[in-house]
């Protein structure tokens, strides 16, 4: 007979699919609240999101979650206070109050095999074909940031942009597109979260086009000069959002083995900072749906 595992068992299996010791020196990752100790901390129902934010830790009390697991930290730096009326605090005390720990995969998860990127380019019906910057740790060569993928059939850039519109949740941006959009396009490199950093290594690989987020104007009109490689730029927010549907399928593919009776979710609130656009056209939708045009975005929240 299936059991609700414990807090410690779940925190165990989420250490195990990334490790924390993998993660960059300034990231912080791991258990931000729970305790682990209590053998009566049990969970049902997992919450997957990108974002550790008011809104989500609501929606994980709504939903009798136990455990929140989002891909960004709470607390990235230091801090001197969790008080109630900071907004990170607020975060805490609504999530202990009720029961709720707080676990973060960041850039272990990013650079996991499978990772952030693999989920992106899933969410875009690309093959993957190798880490963009390969894991020198990783004698398979199979973990890293980034990836560098194939495309199976015909796509031209243009179809490549519309494609990642569509699939990926709808935010005020959209998807960017620097080249011509009739441009035939054979091999792309992918990397979730910000990836104007990567400009040299993606050069150096040869591929057709770049998909990332956060693209700043100088290193995106240097790269262009240098080198015909095409530039897709989507919300920092939707290159990360695939992740959490593939992180809960790793999740709950450890539940079936270990006969635990868990569910999980994944949360399909939009918490990209940006909140609407003006002056372009553009395709709209929502997570896991296809995207409508020109759909007006929700207003914000008091």
């Amino acid at each position: 007979m299936s059991q609700h595992p414990t807090l410690r068992d779940v925190l165990t299996a989420l250490d195990r699919l990334w490790p924390p010791e993998r993660a960059e020196g300034w990231d912080a990752v791991g258990t931000v609240c729970g305790d682990p100790g209590d053998p009566g901390a049990r969970v049902s129902r997992v919450l997957f999101a990108v974002d550790p934010v008011q809104e989500i830790a609501e929606e994980a009390v709504a939903l009798g979650a136990e455990l929140l697991v989002t891909h960004h930290p709470l607390y990235l730096r230091g801090t001197t206070t969790v008080a109630a009326d900071t907004f990170k605090g607020r975060v805490v005390h609504t999530l202990i109050r009720n029961g709720v720990a707080l676990h973060v995969a960041h850039t272990n998860a990013d650079t996991a095999d499978p990772g952030v990127s693999d989920a992106l380019a899933g969410a875009l019906g690309l093959r993957v074909v190798s880490p963009l910057v390969p894991d020198a740790g990783d004698p398979e060569g199979r973990r890293g940031l980034g990836r560098i993928c194939a495309v199976d059939a015909p796509l031209t850039l243009g179809e490549l942009a519309e494609r990642a519109a569509r699939a990926l949740p709808c935010t005020a941006q959209g998807v960017r597109l620097a080249g011509e959009p009739d441009r035939p396009v054979r091999t792309v490199a992918v990397c979730g979260g910000s990836g104007d950093g990567l400009f040299g290594v993606v050069r150096a690989a040869g591929v057709d086009a770049y998909l990332t987020a956060d693209l700043r104007h100088h290193p995106s009109s240097e790269a262009r000069e240098q080198s015909p490689l095409a530039l897709l730029d989507a919300a920092h927010f939707a290159t990360e959002w695939p992740w959490c549907e593939q992180a809960a399928a790793q999740l709950d593919a450890i539940a079936d083995r270990e006969g635990w009776d868990l569910r999980t979710h994944v949360s399909a609130t939009v918490t990209d900072a940006w909140t609407a656009r003006f002056g372009a056209e553009g395709a709209s939708g929502t997570p896991g749906a296809p995207a409508v045009a020109d759909a007006p975005l929700p207003a914000p929240e008091d």
